[in-house]
């Protein structure tokens, strides 16, 4: 939310969640929905959605004509539709984008404002609040309380403790891959208000526009028929991401990996590696197996065991192997930074 500041009046009702959560892991939260278009609420959905910016959706609403309308009135407006249950998602425009160090393109989806508008105010007021006590501390991605270098240290450290088996994973479109059923099992494991559930399954099955090269647009369903994916680009899809990674680290512990072979994962979205003290070929059988259960699909080209120090593996944009001083930092190929750990011979 960058430098905004939340008003007291919605961080005591995200505080007062919070806290329930924490303290009641198996409550299942009711009677959500009519917070969700609180003037408060959606006054400060909008300012967050302003500072981040973004093109406009199909509609080709921007924040200018929005305000030339008056910002007051068509937030009005929009609570009004919210409270008679007369809003309706629209279609995502769909733009490609480079991949980073790559010169392959990835989709990206671009909401009409009122849906980035809303989305946020169910992502602050109801998914943060609620699921965010529940994420395992292995995931590192999309959370206010830790990062990409949170996840680094994390690895760092498993290796200088003796975790120097890797696997080094990777998922085959893990964004478009999430099944819809499961996924919204997830969400109603904590939640039982019919009409959030209604929303979160609407944005997940939402229609993508895209332009077809001759001045008009091609209107694809295909997370609707295939019942799998959650748009990238939207407000809610880091959180839906990590909420259905949360269902392998639980599993992994659940079913002793974690502890048989002295596994443990660290997560960041899409990404994560297992560092494990020993059976690392087993514990790489039992990995692909949980994913087959969960309907992901590991990529076999990029997935592999490193055994360190002998070898070096990349995560995060970071190479991990042996180097001569406890911090060394050189350029690489890209011309970004690689940080290779000092590690201590096993």
């Amino acid at each position: 939310m960058g430098n905004l500041t939340t008003p007291p009046s919605v961080q005591k009702l995200q505080s007062a969640l919070n806290a329930k959560a924490k303290e009641e892991p198996g409550y299942r939260f009711y009677l959500l929905y009519d917070k969700v278009y609180r003037a408060d609420v959606l006054e400060f959905a909008y300012r967050s959605c302003k500072a981040n910016k973004g093109a406009a959706g199909v509609d080709g609403q921007r924040f200018e004509d929005i305000e030339a309308y008056g910002e007051g009135r068509w937030l009005e407006e929009l609570a009004d539709r919210l409270r008679t249950k007369t809003y309706e998602p629209n279609a995502v425009k769909r733009v490609w984008i480079p991949k980073p160090n790559s010169s392959k393109l990835r989709p990206l989806g671009v909401p009409t404002i009122t849906e980035r508008l809303v989305q946020t105010a169910v992502l602050l007021l109801v998914l943060e609040p609620i699921f965010g006590a529940d994420l395992a501390p292995e995931q590192y991605a999309y959370r206010p309380d830790r990062g990409a270098h949170d996840a680094i240290r994390a690895v760092h450290s498993l290796l200088n403790t003796g975790h120097t088996q890797v696997i080094d994973a990777d998922l085959s479109g893990y964004f478009d891959s999430i099944p819809h059923s499961e996924l919204l099992q997830c969400v109603a494991r904590r939640i039982v208000d019919r009409h959030i559930l209604r929303l979160i399954k609407a944005w997940l099955v939402a229609p993508v526009d895209e332009d077809d090269g001759k001045g008009g647009t091609t209107r694809s369903r295909a997370n609707r028929d295939s019942k799998r994916g959650t748009p990238q680009g939207s407000p809610i899809s880091p959180l839906m991401s990590n909420l259905y990674m949360r269902r392998f680290v639980e599993g992994w512990r659940r079913l002793g990996c974690e502890q048989r072979w002295s596994a443990h994962i660290v997560n960041y979205a899409d990404d994560f590696v297992i560092c494990c003290k020993r059976g690392a070929p087993e514990a790489m059988a039992a990995m692909r197996r949980i994913m087959g259960r969960l309907k992901l699909t590991v990529n076999e080209e990029k997935t592999h065991l490193c055994a360190i120090p002998r070898e070096r593996f990349d995560f995060l944009g970071y190479t991990f192997g042996r180097c001569y001083s406890s911090k060394d930092l050189s350029r690489n190929s890209n011309g970004g930074w690689v940080f290779m750990p000092a590690l201590r011979t096993v």
